[in-house]
């Protein structure tokens, strides 16, 4: 479907939606990192300038954690002064009683996009959110030094091991003392589950808890996954990396001193930044296969969407920001200029996207493999299941225990929190 058919068909969607109603001062929250606060305020400048209605950003913490403690504590009390939620696309099984429903108002435009994103934003068969875009991680890599080192890019963690160990040895010898050879999300929080599911998974150690609610960490390819990620601390990983969320790990890459990262896509236009000192000196890849029986690459699915608060004073033109946000012109524009992901399939292939993020075409296999969280067969009890997974992870980083006895655990935690709720 060409995109500006797309477009006429959003158009039409947002004048049944708006009609005549006459402008509203709405509010939405907003967590973006990195450039993406400034980049949603330009898009909410011309959603004013067409529509009349005004938008105030209520900034959030960066922590997706954070964000949905607080989500859940306005929603639960009636909250009227958000009108629109950026939210994670784990939530909708939880928040959605919470959200009107959009699927009356978005039916010319949602196939457009991805049928899995559309799904996993449908609960008991109302669409609670509409995706803004998706997100599945890579791995970043220093093309100069794996060129400078004659270093291949490894397709397995424990070559990736290997090559950061030795670059970062051969660069502090030639007086980097900074020099890290891999950094990632390894602080408390839910950016350390989707890291933890990606080695987990790709060890093939499951997903934690499977589709049909069969709690299934308790494993010994997810031990060796998380033993494994545990013996990068303090050798290719610095001690700091325990409280590393994704934007202090890209503050190490960007600023040279590390030879891989894990990090979404957003990282990429941004360490291409003029002040950034990997400028032209990096690509990035598939995240590495583990090893053993069921391995293979795995990247935990992303993305972010926008919902209308039931409480909303004016549901009328928070549907119509909806729309707006998740609509292909916007979508077009957060791929160049923020590199995220669209949820629309024809603008992968956009002579204007591919030109500004020729990567994009290759982010289109890893976010197809993507591996979804929990979220589905875990319901409400998802948050405290990615806590009790990230927490036990954590554990096994810092060296309170090793892999197997923390899994144990968390089996247990997670039995007794299971209940007859799955």
């Amino acid at each position: 479907m060409k995109i500006n058919k797309l477009l006429v068909g959003l158009l039409t969607s947002v004048t049944l939606v708006g009609g005549a109603a006459q402008a509203a001062e709405l509010s939405m929250v907003s967590g973006d990192t990195g450039t993406g606060l400034a980049f949603l305020q330009s898009q909410l400048d011309r959603f004013e300038e067409q529509t009349g209605h005004t938008v105030t950003i209520v900034p959030m913490p960066s922590s997706t954690s954070d964000q949905f403690g607080q989500y859940r504590l306005w929603l639960a009390a009636g909250n009227q002064d958000i009108d629109v939620y950026q939210t994670d696309v784990i939530w909708a099984p939880q928040l959605a009683d919470q959200f009107l429903d959009l699927t009356e108002a978005a039916a010319d435009v949602v196939g457009a996009h991805f049928p899995s994103i559309i799904e996993s934003q449908t609960v008991d068969g109302k669409l609670v959110a509409l995706p803004a875009f998706t997100d599945a991680p890579a791995l970043f890599y220093r093309t100069d030094l794996l060129e400078k080192h004659g270093k291949q890019v490894p397709t397995t963690w424990e070559e990736m091991t290997a090559t950061a160990q030795e670059i970062m040895d051969a660069e502090r010898a030639e007086g980097n003392a900074e020099m890290y050879g891999f950094v990632f999300q390894g602080n408390a929080y839910e950016g350390l589950t989707c890291n933890a599911l990606e080695w987990v998974k790709s060890y093939g150690g499951g997903q934690v808890v499977e589709a049909d609610g069969t709690i299934s960490i308790n494993n010994p390819q997810a031990a060796a996954a998380i033993d494994m990620a545990a013996s990068w601390i303090g050798t290719i990983s610095p001690e700091g990396n325990l409280a590393y969320q994704e934007e202090e790990a890209r503050g190490v890459w960007q600023l040279g001193n590390a030879v891989f990262m894990r990090n979404w896509p957003y990282a990429y236009a941004l360490s291409n930044s003029d002040d950034s000192a990997v400028k032209g000196k990096y690509d990035v890849a598939p995240l590495p296969a583990g090893t053993g029986e069921g391995a293979g690459s795995a990247a935990t699915l992303g993305g972010w969407n926008v919902a209308v608060s039931k409480y909303s004073p004016d549901p009328e033109a928070a549907i119509e920001l909806a729309l707006f946000l998740a609509s292909p012109e916007v979508q077009k524009e957060r791929a160049i200029e923020q590199s995220n992901l669209p949820t629309i399939e024809a603008l992968y292939s956009d002579a204007d996207v591919l030109a500004a993020s020729p990567f994009m075409a290759d982010w289109l296999e890893i976010f197809q493999n993507a591996v979804p969280r929990p979220s589905a067969p875990t319901k409400a009890n998802y948050n405290e299941v990615s806590s009790l997974f990230w927490s036990a992870v954590h554990n096994t980083l810092s060296g309170n225990g090793t892999a197997a006895e923390n899994l144990e655990l968390l089996e247990a935690d997670l039995t007794d929190l299971k209940g007859d709720a799955w």
